[in-house]
C-alpha cells in the first residue's frame, strides 16, 4: 500500500486543508501577539502569562468538548472553533487597523478566547479523522495528518516574521484573518458523521468513563504522562524572543526562523515517518525520540551561535514529531469510536494544555533561575523522567502496535 493512498479520499484532502489553513493562521497570530506583548512589557513573565491566559479556558471546557464530541455532530463543533478563530483574528486586526492600542489585559483576554476555541474544536477534530478513513489506511492517515499540523507549523512562524519584519503587525493579523476565514469556509465542505452512541444520565458519568478507560490502558497512560512532562519541562518557545533579544540578537526575522525551526525539523521526520510508520519497537522508539528531545534543548539553552542554536531546534522538531506521532498513533488505535471524544479530551489534558503551562512555567523559571539556567532545568527534568518512564513502565518499553 503505498504511503499515499489516503490522498485519494476526498473528505480527507479537504480535512487536511482545512486544518492547515486554520493552523497556520493561529501560528502567524501566536508569533505577533507574543511581539506584541513583548513590546508593551520586556519580560518573560508577561510572554508566560500568554501560555497561562490560554491554558485556563482549555482545561476547564476540554472534559465537557470531548464528551460533546461523543454525542453530537464533531463537524458542528469543529465549525464553531473555526468561528471562534476568526472572530479573534478578526478583532486583533481591527485593534490594529484603527490604532487603538490594546493593553495586556485585552490580550490577554483574545488569547483565553483562543484557549475556548481550542477546547471546543480540538476533541472532535481527533475524532473525526478515523470516521473520515477505512481502518487500515489509519496510521497512513494520522501520521499525514501530524505532517500537514507540522508543515503549517513551520510556514506560520516564518511566514510570521517576515511580515512582521517587512509590512508591521497590521498585516500579521490580516493574514490571521485570511487564514481563518479559509478554514472556516473548507471545513464546511468536510462531511458530516452522526453520532448515534448512547448517552448515560449526567455528563459527569460519560466524563468519567474516558478517564476510567485511559486509567485502564497502561500504554495510554504511560505514553500521555511521558509526553505531558517532555512538553512540560523540556520546552523554551515561549521564550524565543528572549533568547533572540539578548543571546543571539538576529532580529525579527530570526526570531522567525527560531519559531520555524521546530517544525523543519518535524516536517523533515514526519514526512518520511508518515511512509513508514513505527509500527514494530514503537515504544523504544517513543522514549528514544523524548531523550532526543531533552537533549536537543539543553544544548539549544547552553549556545550563543544562531546557527548552532537553530540546528538544535531543528533536531527537537524531529523528535518531537516522532513522539507526536506514536502517541497520537496509540490513542486513536486503541480507542473504541464511541469514545474517542471523550478520551481525545483526556489527551488534550495532558498534552495540549501542557504546552500553555509549559509556556507559564518556562516563564516562571526563567524569572526566578535565570533565562539559560531555566532551560538547563527543564530539559534534565525532561531526561530524568523518561529514563524513570523506561525503568517503569515495562507496557510502554515493550509496546508494538503491528500487533492491534
Amino acid at each position: 500500500m503505498k504511503g499515499t493512498t489516503v490522498f485519494r479520499i476526498r473528505s480527507f484532502s479537504t480535512f487536511l486543508g482545512a486544518r492547515f489553513f486554520l493552523t497556520f493562521g493561529v501560528q502567524v497570530q501566536a508569533l505577533m501577539l507574543s511581539l506584541q506583548v513583548y513590546g508593551l512589557d520586556k519580560s518573560a513573565f508577561s510572554l508566560g502569562l500568554i501560555g497561562l491566559a490560554e491554558a485556563v479556558p482549555f482545561m476547564m471546557l476540554i472534559l465537557p468538548a470531548g464528551y460533546w464530541a461523543d454525542i453530537y455532530r464533531r463537524k458542528t463543533l469543529i465549525l464553531i472553533s473555526a468561528a471562534l478563530f476568526f472572530f479573534c483574528s478578526s478583532i486583533l486586526f481591527l485593534l490594529c487597523h484603527f490604532d487603538l492600542k490594546p493593553d495586556l489585559i485585552t490580550l490577554y483576554a483574545l488569547v483565553a478566547l483562543t484557549g475556548v476555541a481550542r477546547a471546543t474544536g480540538g476533541p472532535s477534530m481527533q475524532a473525526l479523522v478515523p470516521q473520515l478513513v477505512d481502518r487500515q489506511l489509519l496510521p497512513q492517515a494520522i501520521a499525514w495528518n501530524t505532517s500537514f499540523w507540522q508543515i503549517s507549523s513551520i510556514a506560520g512562524p516564518a511566514a510570521g516574521g517576515l511580515i512582521y519584519a517587512y509590512r508591521g503587525l497590521e498585516s500579521g493579523y490580516l493574514c490571521t484573518l485570511m487564514c481563518s476565514l479559509m478554514a472556516l469556509v473548507l471545513f464546511f465542505w468536510v462531511p458530516a458523521f452522526k453520532e448515534s452512541h448512547e448517552r448515560k444520565t449526567g455528563i459527569w458519568i460519560n466524563l468519567r468513563e474516558g478517564i476510567d478507560f485511559v486509567r485502564s490502558k497502561p500504554v495510554i497512560l504511560s505514553a500521555l504522562t511521558l509526553d505531558l512532562f517532555a512538553v512540560l519541562f523540556g520546552g523554551a518557545v515561549a521564550l524565543l524572543p528572549l533568547f533572540n533579544d539578548q543571546i543571539l540578537h538576529a532580529g525579527p526575522e530570526g526570531l522567525g526562523w527560531l519559531r520555524a525551526a521546530p517544525s523543519m525539523g518535524a516536517v523533515l521526520t514526519a514526512a518520511w515517518v508518515a511512509r513508514t510508520p513505527p509500527m514494530r519497537y514503537t515504544g523504544l522508539f517513543l522514549l528514544a525520540a523524548v531523550a532526543g528531545f531533552g537533549v536537543c534543548m539543553m544544548g539549544f539553552a547552553l549556545s550563543d551561535v544562531y546557527m548552532i542554536s537553530f540546528v538544535f531546534l531543528l533536531l527537537s522538531g524531529a523528535f518531537d514529531a516522532v513522539s507526536v506521532l506514536i502517541r497520537s498513533m496509540i490513542v486513536q488505535m486503541l480507542t473504541p469510536d464511541a469514545m474517542r471524544g471523550r478520551v481525545s479530551s483526556v489527551n488534550s489534558i495532558f498534552i495540549g494544555s501542557s504546552n500553555e503551562i509549559g509556556a507559564f512555567e518556562s516563564g516562571v523559571a526563567a524569572r526566578f533561575l535565570g533565562l539559560i539556567p531555566s532551560v538547563v532545568f527543564g530539559s534534565s527534568m525532561t531526561l530524568f523522567i523518561t529514563a524513570l518512564m523506561a525503568w517503569k513502565a515495562k507496557s510502554l518499553r515493550k509496546l508494538r502496535l503491528d500487533s492491534y
